[in-house]
C-alpha cells in the first residue's frame, strides 16, 4: 500500500488540478491495487516524506488539494478548542442539559465533548491531539488561537484554572518535540508524558506559567490568542486581572438574550444589567468581546428576538466585537424539555428560524464577526428546534447579503489595490475606531485593529483591543497572499496616528503570548500583561 500512494502522489502532483481531479486518481490506484480507501492523511503523509527525502518537489497547490476542511485556517489563526472537566455550575438555566460527568449544557456525543473525554479531559493531550489532527488534515498550526470551552470559567477553583492554562501552554511548547519522538500518523495518547501535576501549590502554578508563556514567544506552535467563556454576572475587575495573567485576549459571555423577561423566565440567574457591566468592565481591560444570543428562547418571539438584536447594535451598552447565533433546541436531561413535553414549550419552525437570522444578518455593522449560527449538537439529541447544519450554505443560497467580517474576509484571495478605512463608534462609555485594510470596493477585508480611547480605563486612556490580518495561515517567517506583506504595521500606524490626534501620549495592546516579540519589534514594551508604548 506505502509503495502504491507513493506512485500516487507523484501522479497526483502532475495531474490533479482541482479535488475532483485528486478522486479519480485515488479510486484508479484503488482498482488498481485492490484497497478500500485511501485517505487525504495517508496521501499527505507520504507526501511529507518524499519531499523530505528530496524524491519529490514542495506543492502548495497539492497540499492546498489535501487539506481537509481549509476554512479552518483562512481566517489567520487555527481555532484549538478543549474543554474542561465536569464542574457544579453556578447556573440552573431551563435550556441546559445535564449528563453526568460531562460539563453543563454539554452533551457527551458532542464532537469537542468526545475528543475531551477520549483525552480524560486532560489539557496537555487536548492540545497536542489537535495539533496532530489540524496537520494531519494539511493544516499548519503554527499561529493558534486556544479556545476554552465548558460553562462558567469563572467558577472553576483558581489552582485548576492556572494548571489548565499552564498545560496548554506546555502542550503548545512541547508538540514539535512529541511529533519526533512518536512518528506516524497518529499519537499514541497514553505515551504522552504529562508535564505538571494538580497537586503543585499556587505559587509554583503561576511561577511554572510564566516560564511556559515566556519559552510560547520564541515556540514553533505560538498560542496569539486565548479564549475563556464565562457568565456575565462573574465579570468584575479581579476577575478580568487574573483572566490576563492567564494570558487571556477574548471572553466568550453568555448573554443569551437582553430582556429581563425572558432571562427570568429561563432561570438565567442574572439580568440585563450584569450584561452592560461586564461589557464595560471587558472593554476597558481591553478583550475582545462574544456575545453568545439564543433566539427562539420561552417567553419570546421572532418578532422579539429581532428587536433585541437591533438593540444590541443600536444601544452604546453593548455592541460586542463578535456573536455567536445558538438558536434555542430542546434536549433532554433540561427542564426545558420537561416543559416541552408539557406543551408549554413550542419551537421555532425552519421558516420562522432562517428568515430572523436573514433579517439579522442584514443589519449587522461591519465591525462585527459573526462566528456561528448553530451549536454542533448532534441532530439525534435533538427533541425539537433547528436541526439544520448548513445554515450558512442556506443563507447564501438564498442570496443573503451580509456585511459582517466573516462574509467580507480575505480568505484565499491574494491583497490587490487597498486602502485604510476608519469607521469611529460609541460603545461603554468610550469612543471605537474599527480601523480596516479593505479592497478599493470595501467588499473585500484584508485586515483590522480595533482601538478604544477611554480616559477611565485602569489600563491604558488608548488600547488595541485586537489587531487581526486575514487571508490562509502563514507561519512567521514566511510570505503569503495577504499575511506577513506589512499591514499589520500600517493598521497599529494608523492606531497611533489618532491616538495622538487626541493627545493621548500612551498606546496599551492585549497581545496575544506568542505575538509579544511582534509588537515589540515595533518599539512597544512588555509591562502588567500589556504591550505599551509612549507616543
Amino acid at each position: 500500500m506505502i509503495e502504491a500512494i507513493k506512485k500516487l502522489v507523484i501522479k497526483a502532483i502532475k495531474q490533479a488540478k482541482n479535488r475532483d481531479d485528486l478522486e479519480i486518481i485515488k479510486r484508479e490506484f484503488c482498482k488498481t491495487y485492490k484497497l478500500s480507501a485511501i485517505t487525504n492523511a495517508q496521501i499527505l503523509k507520504t507526501y511529507k516524506e518524499l519531499v523530505n527525502k528530496h524524491k519529490v518537489n514542495k506543492s502548495q497547490s497539492f497540499e492546498k488539494l489535501l487539506r481537509k476542511r481549509s476554512i479552518r485556517t483562512l481566517s489567520g489563526i487555527a481555532p484549538v478548542a478543549v474543554l474542561t472537566k465536569f464542574y457544579p455550575c453556578p447556573g440552573n438555566c431551563a435550556y441546559c442539559p445535564h449528563q453526568k460527568d460531562v460539563p453543563v449544557s454539554y452533551l457527551s456525543n458532542e464532537p469537542a465533548v468526545m475528543r475531551a473525554i477520549r483525552c480524560a479531559y486532560h489539557p496537555y493531550k487536548q492540545v497536542v491531539w489537535r495539533l496532530k489532527a489540524l496537520e494531519n488534515n494539511g493544516h499548519e498550526p503554527t499561529k493558534m488561537e486556544v479556545i476554552v470551552i465548558g460553562g462558567t470559567w469563572s467558577y472553576l477553583p483558581k489552582r485548576y484554572k492556572y494548571w489548565y492554562i499552564l498545560n496548554c501552554f506546555r502542550a503548545a511548547n512541547d508538540f514539535n518535540k512529541i511529533k519526533k519522538e512518536q512518528k506516524g500518523e497518529d499519537l499514541v495518547l497514553n505515551k504522552i508524558k504529562l508535564p505538571y501535576s494538580q497537586k503543585l501549590s499556587q505559587k509554583k502554578l503561576e511561577e511554572y506559567l510564566k516560564i511556559e508563556q515566556k519559552k510560547n514567544e520564541k515556540a514553533k506552535y505560538k498560542i496569539i490568542g486565548l479564549t475563556l467563556e464565562t457568565r456575565p454576572d462573574y465579570i468584575n475587575e479581579d476577575e478580568l486581572e487574573e483572566m490576563r495573567d492567564l494570558g487571556c485576549t477574548r471572553i466568550e459571555v453568555g448573554v443569551q438574550a437582553i430582556d429581563d423577561k425572558i432571562l427570568d423566565l429561563n432561570k438565567r440567574g442574572h439580568g440585563v444589567k450584569e450584561t452592560v457591566m461586564a461589557t464595560l468592565l471587558m472593554r476597558r481591560y481591553g478583550f475582545k468581546i462574544t456575545y453568545h444570543l439564543m433566539p427562539a428562547l420561552p417567553g419570546s418571539t421572532p418578532a422579539k428576538d429581532y428587536a433585541m438584536f437591533k438593540k444590541i447594535f443600536s444601544d452604546s451598552r453593548f455592541q460586542p466585537d463578535q456573536i455567536k447565533f445558538y438558536p434555542t433546541v430542546v434536549v433532554k436531561g433540561s427542564l426545558l424539555y420537561k416543559w416541552f413535553k408539557q406543551g408549554k414549550y413550542k419551537a421555532y419552525t425552519n421558516k420562522q428560524l432562517q428568515d430572523l437570522i436573514i433579517k439579522c444578518k442584514k443589519i449587522v455593522p461591519p465591525y462585527v464577526r459573526i462566528i456561528r449560527l448553530i451549536r454542533d449538537i448532534p441532530g439525534e439529541s435533538i427533541e425539537a428546534g433547528n436541526k439544520i447544519t448548513n445554515l450558512r450554505q442556506i443563507m447564501k443560497d438564498r442570496g443573503v447579503k451580509c456585511n459582517c467580517i466573516r462574509c467580507r474576509e480575505a480568505k484565499e484571495e491574494v491583497l490587490k489595490k487597498w486602502q485604510i478605512n476608519v469607521k469611529e463608534y460609541q460603545a461603554a462609555e468610550g469612543r471605537e475606531f474599527f480601523i480596516s485594510v479593505d479592497s478599493d470596493d470595501n467588499k473585500t477585508l484584508y485586515g483590522f485593529c480595533r482601538l478604544r480611547l477611554d480616559e477611565k480605563s485602569k489600563i491604558s486612556p488608548a488600547i488595541i483591543r485586537e489587531l487581526h490580518v486575514y487571508g490562509e495561515l502563514t507561519s512567521v517567517g514566511t510570505d503569503g497572499k495577504v499575511q506577513h506583506l506589512g499591514l499589520g504595521k500600517e493598521l497599529i500606524k494608523k492606531a497611533e496616528e489618532i491616538t495622538r490626534a487626541h493627545k493621548i501620549k500612551k498606546i496599551s495592546i492585549i497581545s496575544g503570548v506568542g505575538v509579544r516579540d511582534y509588537y515589540r519589534k515595533l518599539k512597544y514594551q512588555l509591562k502588567d500583561g500589556y504591550m505599551v508604548k509612549k507616543l
